[in-house]
């Protein structure tokens, strides 16, 4: 595609050289530009693009996206200087690979939690109406049952119009999308096209990156104030901040809620370790999940369904076969009668989620809620405490011990959590900093009728120490125990 095209969504403050040249391709990784392409330099938080200006053209780069001109240009290579390239790259790169979201129903999910959950469930089930359906998540990318590896929450601009392309090509219609507080702020969803969006919740998270709740707050909002006219805005109105990221939309705003007035309701009518009956807009549907939170993101998911034109039946059909997500409140049963309980909670609000969740089924029948949790290395420091406030508060035994401590000291980090313990929650409360040998410990203490708890990876695979990643999946871990206590 000639560069001059490529530019027409984009305002340059300066441009040196022809750009009636062909691109073949466009990088922001100066490692992997081969001949005839576009690096586009990117003042990133660990390192500055424009350092390796000289190493892209020796790699073949015809034209740079800078911000700033380099003091010795080639007048054999294209110089296109920008205001911020960060927020050009995306509307260059959905040009490039044939605006693609433009050729699909592209749905994003943003908020603190349940956006893995409801953007999932909604590609099941447009894939369970007959739909081809593409799915960027956290967990896993994949096209229409296709499988690809997820590296972050959002990808790159580039890796992403890529991807969507990749979606028209083998037919589908609909995609599903999380957005991260942190692709929305470095505009990795920039130029794209959405037939809607979802709002979930908000509460303190990425505050090593963000700085401030404002900022982190603010970086959502944005997905929103950016939402076309033609789009739909879907808001939790249970979340105080609700309406808040409807302010300047331009979308057309709907609302969803488990205790207020609103266009999409629904309530809990009874609830099991194996699932739940919901009234959701006065039809009654049995589901496959527990928790007042994922009463939420069906809710989310249903209405959203029905916002993309589908007929209330069908949907609700659809969401009593739905499954829950790996990591995501998955429970395992114990041979010993108690039960076993993988979610990815890392957050204070998603783990006092999951907990409330346990706490309803165990309503009246008697049974411990042991919980086993950590922080992660290199994360939001202040909420280290604060996770261990809410393990100490809703359970009856609570084990601390590494979740990811990538370079950090584990031990450290466990002392970060126990700051946020009085004496009393300290009681009972210990540390085990090795995480198989903290789960297997929950597991000896807890009797039929408990539940053993083990948040903070989910669906995760490994434990990254030292920055290395080493494999471990809770999953199999509590298998393993299991298998060990009946041999002995």
């Amino acid at each position: 595609m000639r560069l001059n095209e490529l530019l027409r969504n984009v305002k340059p403050i300066a441009i040196q050289g022809s750009v009636d040249v062909e691109i073949t391709g466009i990088e922001i990784d100066s490692r992997k530009v081969t001949a005839g392409n576009m690096f586009v330099a990117i003042k990133g938080t660990l390192t500055d693009g424009h350092r390796f200006l000289d190493k892209a053209i020796e790699q073949g780069a015809v034209a740079v996206l800078v911000e700033e001109m380099p003091e010795n240009v080639s007048k054999d290579i294209v110089y296109v200087q920008m205001a911020s390239t960060e927020a050009a790259v995306g509307k260059i790169a959905t040009l490039f690979y044939g605006e693609p979201s433009r050729n699909l129903k592209l749905v994003g999910v943003t908020g603190t939690n349940g956006k893995t959950t409801i953007a999932t469930l909604l590609y099941d089930m447009f894939r369970k109406f007959g739909y081809k359906t593409g799915l960027i998540s956290t967990v896993c990318n994949y096209i229409d049952g296709r499988e690809l590896p997820a590296d972050h929450t959002t990808p790159d601009p580039i890796e992403l119009n890529k991807l969507l392309a990749e979606m028209v090509d083998s037919g589908c219609e609909y995609a599903f999308m999380e957005c991260s507080s942190h692709a929305i702020h470095q505009r990795r969803i920039g130029g794209l096209a959405f037939a809607g969006g979802i709002f979930t919740n908000l509460s303190r998270d990425h505050l090593d990156y963000h700085k401030t709740f404002e900022n982190y707050r603010d970086a959502k909002k944005m997905f929103f104030d950016e939402l076309p006219k033609s789009a739909f805005a879907l808001t939790n109105v249970d979340d105080k901040n609700g309406m808040f990221m409807m302010q300047n939309t331009r979308a057309a705003v709907k609302t969803y809620s488990l205790s207020r007035m609103a266009d999409f309701r629904a309530r809990i009518l009874e609830c099991h370790f194996e699932g739940m009956y919901l009234d959701i807009d006065r039809h009654e549907v049995g589901v496959q999940f527990i928790g007042k939170f994922n009463a939420s993101n069906l809710l989310a998911v249903y209405a959203a369904a029905v916002l993309l034109g589908k007929e209330t039946d069908d949907v609700l059909l659809a969401l009593s076969t739905l499954k829950s997500v790996n990591g995501r409140l998955e429970p395992i049963a114990s041979p010993e009668g108690f039960t076993a309980i993988v979610d990815y909670a890392h957050t204070p609000d998603a783990l006092r989620n999951v907990l409330a969740a346990i706490h309803e089924v165990l309503d009246g029948k008697g049974g411990n809620v042991i919980t086993v949790c950590g922080a992660g290395g290199h994360r939001d420091k202040g909420k280290r405490p604060l996770m261990a406030q809410e393990a100490a508060r809703m359970s009856n035994k609570v084990i601390l011990t590494s979740d990811n401590p990538r370079d950090e000291d584990p031990q450290a980090i466990i002392d970060d959590m126990l700051k946020g313990l009085d004496a009393q929650k300290r009681k009972k409360t210990i540390t085990i900093t090795d995480r198989r040998e903290a789960i297997r410990t929950a597991c000896l203490m807890a009797q039929k009728g408990d539940v053993v708890l083990v948040a903070g990876k989910g669906h995760e695979t490994y434990q990254e120490i030292n920055g290395v990643k080493h494999h471990f999946d809770d999953h199999e871990i509590l298998r393993s125990i299991f298998s060990e206590n009946q041999k002995s």
